[in-house]
C-alpha cells in the first residue's frame, strides 16, 4: 500500500549550506524536516521501495571517500550505514562525464552503450573539426558543440528508468544535474521530467512544459550569482580541514587555501562551489514533489547528479582546503536531503556512486610524494603531427590527414588502401615516442581484444582501453597518457586538474546502497557501477531481458536471504 505524503511540516524546499546561509542579505529559508522515524515492520512487509533514488557525485573518488570518511556525520554517514562498496570500479579508460554517467543506470559498459568519450570524432561531420558532443543532437540543424541541442540519442541502451517505464507505463522517471550531459545519461530519451543548469538557469527540454516552481527557484539562483556571496562556511572552518590549507601555484592560478567565496555576478565562482549542489538537490525536491514520485501504484525513479565536486576539483584540486570544504557541505546537504525524504513519508531505496575518480594538481603532487606527477607537454612531435604523418607515410592526400580530439585520432576516410596502412603505421610510431604516452592502440588492435572476463581490478590497460571503445566512434588510434600525468597543459581560472586517465585514481569510486530500516554490510571486494542497474532490477522486481546488462547483481542482503533471487542472477 502506498502512502499519502504530508507536506504540513515543510516550509521550503531550500537545503542549508552551513554559514554561509547567515552571511548572505537575503538568504532562502531552511526547511527543517522532523526527526526522522523507520517503521521497519512496515519496510519488512513491503520489499519493494516505492522509490529508487540515484545520487551520482561527480568526480567522487573512493580516495576522497575514505580521505574524509571519519569526518562525516552527515548524510554520507548515514548512507555507510547501509551496505558499502569502498571499491568500485569505473572499468574503462575513458573516465569522463559522460562515459562514467552512462555506465550507472544502463548497467552498460561505453563499448555496448555507444558513450565513448564526452566527444568524439564524426568524419561525415558538416563541422569543420568534425567534433560531436556525448549529449547532443548532431542532426538538429541548430545544434552546435558550443551551444547543443541536447538530448539522449548518442546513448544506444536503455536507462533502468526506460526499463521501468517500458514494463509499467505509469512510472515517473525524472533526471536534474548541473550538467546535460548527467541528466541526459542518467535519465535516457524517456523520462517524465529532466533538468539541467545552462549557465543561468536550470532548463528542461524545448519540448517540454516549464515549471513555474523551477522559475521562482531559478531567479533565487539568480540572485545568489549576482549578490555574490562569502566563504561558504564563513570563519567555521573545520579542524580537519585547517591541516590541508596551503597555497601553491599553478602557471598563474593560486590553489589550496581557497573559501569558495562567490564574487557578485560571478557564475563560474557559484558553480565551482557546494551552492550548485544545494540548487540541484533544491530542484529535485521540487520535481519530487511535483510529480508525488513514490505515491503512486509503481515505483518511481529520482536520478541526481551533483557535480560540485568535480568543479571543485578542477578549479583547485582534490587535495586542498577548497575540496575539504566541498566534502563537509555535501555531507551537510545530503543529511538535509534525505530528511526531506523521510519527511515525504516515501519507502525509497538510495543508490550513491561517481562517474570518475580524480588526479590532484601536479604541482602540490610534486610536493606531496610524487615527484613523477606532470603536466603533458605535446612536444615538436605531436605539435607536428600532420606533416609528420605525410612525410613518413609519404603519402599527398590533398586535405587535412587526420582529425583529433583527446585521446583519439582519426584519419580522413577518404585515406585507403596502402596509403591508409602506411599513414596508420607512422601515427602510431610519432605518438609512441612521445616520452608521456603509455601506450597507442590502433582500431585493428581494439578489434582483436575481447571483452574482459576477469576481476576488474585485475583488467590490464588493453582491456581498459577495449572497454571504452566502439566502432565508429572511437578513433582510429587511442593513447593512454602515463602514470601521473595530467592532460590539463595550461592552467587557467577553473582548470588546473582533471581526471579522464586509465588509472585507478580515476577508475576507482564509492559505491553505497542505503534503505531505511535494512541492516548493511561493508563488503571490499572490487565490483563496477555497471553492477548497479541490475542490482536496483532485482530489488524493484523489474525483469529485463537476460543479456541486457555488463554488470551483475549484488546481493544487498547481510543474511541468508538474497536481494538478488535464489539464485543471485
Amino acid at each position: 500500500m502506498r502512502r499519502l505524503v504530508s507536506l504540513a511540516a515543510l516550509a521550503t524546499i531550500a537545503l542549508p549550506l552551513g554559514a554561509c546561509a547567515q552571511a548572505t542579505a537575503e538568504a532562502p529559508p531552511v526547511s527543517i524536516a522532523p526527526a526522522r522515524t523507520v517503521d521497519t515492520r512496515a519496510l519488512e512487509q513491503n520489499e519493494t521501495p516505492d522509490l529508487v533514488v540515484m545520487i551520482a557525485v561527480d568526480q567522487f573518488s573512493a580516495d576522497l571517500f575514505a580521505q574524509y570518511r571519519s569526518h562525516f556525520t552527515g548524510g554520507l554517514a548515514r548512507l555507510s550505514e547501509g551496505v558499502v562498496f569502498p571499491s568500485a570500479f569505473q572499468g574503462h579508460a575513458a573516465t569522463e562525464t559522460c562515459p562514467g554517467h552512462s555506465t550507472l543506470l544502463t548497467g552498460a559498459r561505453p563499448a555496448r552503450s555507444g558513450i565513448v568519450a564526452n566527444n568524439w570524432i564524426d568524419t561525415s561531420s558538416d563541422r569543420p573539426d568534425k567534433v560531436v558532443y556525448c549529449a547532443e543532437d548532431s542532426t538538429d540543424p541548430a545544434s552546435s558543440r558550443r551551444k547543443p541541442v541536447v538530448s539522449a540519442r548518442n546513448l544506444l541502451v536503455p536507462t533502468l528508468g526506460e526499463w521501468m517505464r517500458d514494463a509499467d507505463p505509469a512510472t515517473r522517471s525524472v533526471a536534474v544535474s548541473s550538467k546535460d550531459r548527467a541528466t541526459m545519461m542518467l535519465g535516457g530519451t524517456d523520462t517524465t521530467a529532466s533538468w539541467w543548469w545552462d549557465g543561468e538557469a536550470y532548463v528542461t527540454h524545448a519540448d517540454r512544459d516549464g515549471d513555474p516552481k523551477v522559475d521562482a527557484l531559478n531567479a533565487r539562483f539568480a540572485k545568489e550569482i549576482a549578490d555574490g556571496d562569502g566563504p561558504v562556511m564563513g570563519a567555521t572552518i573545520p579542524d580537519f580541514c585547517r591541516r590541508v590549507e596551503r597555497r601553491f601555484t599553478a602557471g598563474p592560478i593560486g590553489f589550496g587555501d581557497g573559501k569558495l567565496a562567490v564574487r557578485p555576478g560571478n557564475e563560474g565562482d557559484w558553480r565551482r562551489s557546494p551552492r550548485a549542489d544545494r540548487a540541484t538537490l533544491a530542484v529535485a525536491l521540487e520535481q519530487l514533489d511535483h510529480y508525488q514520485l513514490g505515491q503512486g501504484a509503481t515505483t518511481d525513479i529520482l536520478a541526481i547528479s551533483l557535480s560540485a565536486t568535480d568543479y571543485v576539483g578542477h578549479a583547485y584540486g582534490n587535495n586542498g582546503l577548497e575540496m575539504c570544504l566541498q566534502m563537509s557541505e555535501l555531507d551537510r546537504m545530503l543529511a538535509s536531503f534525505l530528511d526531506n525524504l523521510d519527511a515525504r513519508g516515501v519507502d525509497y531505496v538510495v543508490a550513491l556512486s561517481a562517474d570518475h575518480g580524480g588526479q590532484d594538481a601536479p604541482e602540490r603532487l610534486d610536493e606531496q610524494a610524487d615527484p613523477g606527477a606532470a603536466r603533458f607537454d605535446p612536444g615538436e612531435v605531436v605539435q607536428m603531427l600532420e606533416g609528420e604523418i605525410r612525410q613518413r607515410a609519404g603519402i599527398t592526400f590533398p586535405d587535412r590527414v587526420s582529425y583529433a580530439y583527446a585521446s583519439e585520432f582519426t584519419l580522413d576516410p577518404r585515406i585507403v588502401g596502402d596509403d591508409r596502412k602506411r599513414a596508420l603505421k607512422a601515427l602510431k610510431e610519432i605518438l609512441l615516442e612521445h616520452p608521456q604516452i603509455e601506450a597507442v592502440f590502433t582500431e585493428d588492435e581494439m578489434q582483436a581484444t575481447p571483452m574482459p572476463d576477469v576481476n576488474v581490478q585485475d583488467w590490464t590497460i588493453r582491456q581498459r582501453a577495449r572497454a571504452s571503445w566502439r566502432k565508429g566512434r572511437s578513433g582510429d588510434v587511442s593513447i593512454l597518457l602515463k602514470r601521473g600525468v595530467s592532460g590539463v597543459i595550461e592552467p587557467s581560472e577553473g582548470y588546473i586538474a582533471t581526471h579522464g586517465s586509465v588509472w585507478d585514481y580515476d577508475r576507482r569510486v564509492p559505491l553505497l546502497f542505503y534503505r531505511p530500516g535494512r541492516a548493511g554490510f561493508e563488503q571490499p571486494m572490487p565490483v563496477e557501477t555497471v553492477d548497479i542497474a541490475p542490482t536496483l532490477s532485482a530489488l524493484i522486481g523489474l525483469e529485463v531481458p537476460g543479456g541486457a546488462f555488463d554488470g551483475r547483481c549484488l546481493d544487498l542482503d547481510p543474511g541468508e536471504g538474497n536481494t538478488c533471487g535464489i539464485d543471485g542472477e
